[in-house]
């Protein structure tokens, strides 16, 4: 009898990229795309002030951070779908071969039975559905062997699990295009949106881009003046706490015989964070200068979340890719409070995040067309920050 096929299917894996695409590649692969407010704009209508259109590119950018945040979490539900697709087919392929090898074993009794001239319940047994439920009717159950009976029921079993494999990798499948479709969804979003904003750059003249910069500029100063407040309030914080913790050490000392300990008092914890905050910060600042891309988390480039993870990282701690996510983690502080280290997110929508060094001052990966820099962390209004352990 000639042996069975092998269900087993050789499969070859999709090659996926997903390249992160920064602020040149979304202008170009969108420059005909247009705002609906621009393609339907009147030439009678009267044209933005710079203000305007200060105030409509910085939303622009804040919306094309929160569509970044949404590539990136499809993006990550992408990548786990996949890996966990290619885990069920190859479980499968695994599978058909043990059930091939049941039946083998099957055609290896049948043909035993061909040789003494059970002819019709063989080929009964070799084409039944179900070769339990054709046994159980005739009755053949109980004049086979303890080998035979198990053969049967290793396919039955084998075939039954096959069954639940397939369903499970095809309600994978369809979660993994949903997701494939929302992570498309969500990198046109991007794109259009920094389309957007360069369009309306673009439009304006030699003097309006000159007042355009004298307005960032100004914004600029006023978020730096905010950050030297917190840095001589913070400055002020460390002086009172060190005159606080030597008063205590000189009444200690005076309460009390020297005694072979020299600290402080000062929590583990603390000092633990701190060491975690020296990794993080020296990770960040080696970053500086390299481009934001949009979905990109290193090393030669960054969007916001993607800095923050991979400094993180460096420090031995894993954080989640989306600020959505990296909000959750750790220990909510106030501003008065941070700490070199903490993460700060800004926002409404909580699309945008950098690392508090002091000082009022951060680093991050501001938006497409800048680079990684330090920053005041008063120019962008403040959702909230959590420091990570």
């Amino acid at each position: 009898m000639p042996a069975l096929a092998s269900h087993r299917r050789i499969r070859s894996r999709t090659t996926r990229t997903s390249p992160a695409v920064g602020f040149t590649t979304a202008a170009l692969a969108g420059v005909t795309l247009l705002s609906t407010q621009s393609a339907t704009a009147s030439p009678n209508d009267p044209k933005p002030s710079i203000e305007e259109v200060q105030k409509k590119v910085d939303d622009l950018y804040r919306q094309a951070g929160s569509a970044t945040q949404e590539y990136n979490r499809a993006k990550e539900s992408t990548a786990q779908q996949q890996r966990e697709v290619d885990t069920l087919l190859d479980e499968a392929a695994t599978r058909a071969e043990r059930l091939n090898e049941s039946r083998r074993a099957l055609g290896t009794f049948a043909a035993a039975q061909y040789r003494t001239g059970a002819v019709t319940p063989t080929a009964a047994l070799m084409f039944a559905d179900s070769p339990q439920a054709y046994f159980d009717q005739t009755q053949l159950m109980d004049r086979m062997t303890d080998q035979q009976r198990t053969a049967v029921r290793d396919y039955e079993d084998e075939r039954a699990a096959a069954a639940v494999q397939r369903a499970e990798a095809s309600k994978e499948l369809q979660s993994l295009t949903e997701s494939q479709q929302a992570l498309r969804t969500s990198k046109r979003t991007v794109q259009a949106k920094l389309t957007e904003a360069r369009t309306l750059l673009d439009r304006l003249t030699a003097e309006e881009r000159a007042r355009l910069a004298a307005a960032e500029r100004k914004k600029e100063e006023e978020a730096r003046r905010k950050a030297e407040e917190k840095a001589r309030a913070e400055a002020e914080a460390r002086a009172a706490a060190e005159a606080e913790a030597a008063r205590q050490e000189r009444e200690r000392q005076q309460e009390q015989p020297p005694s072979g300990g020299t600290g402080t008092g000062t929590g583990a914890a603390d000092g633990s964070y701190a060491a975690k905050a020296d990794k993080v910060l020296a990770f960040a600042r080696a970053q500086i200068g390299k481009p934001y891309v949009w979905g990109a988390t290193g090393p030669s480039s960054y969007d916001c979340s993607g800095l923050t993870q991979a400094a993180w990282k460096a420090a031995g701690v894993d954080l989640p890719r989306t600020t959505w996510d990296q909000v959750e983690v750790g220990k909510r502080v106030a501003t008065a409070d941070l700490l070199p280290g903490d993460l700060v997110f800004f926002y409404d929508d909580i699309s945008h995040v950098g690392i508090y060094i002091g000082d009022g001052m951060m680093i991050h990966a501001p938006k497409p067309g800048a680079n990684v820099r330090e920053e005041s962390i008063y120019y962008m209004p403040i959702y909230g920050s959590v420091r990570p352990v």
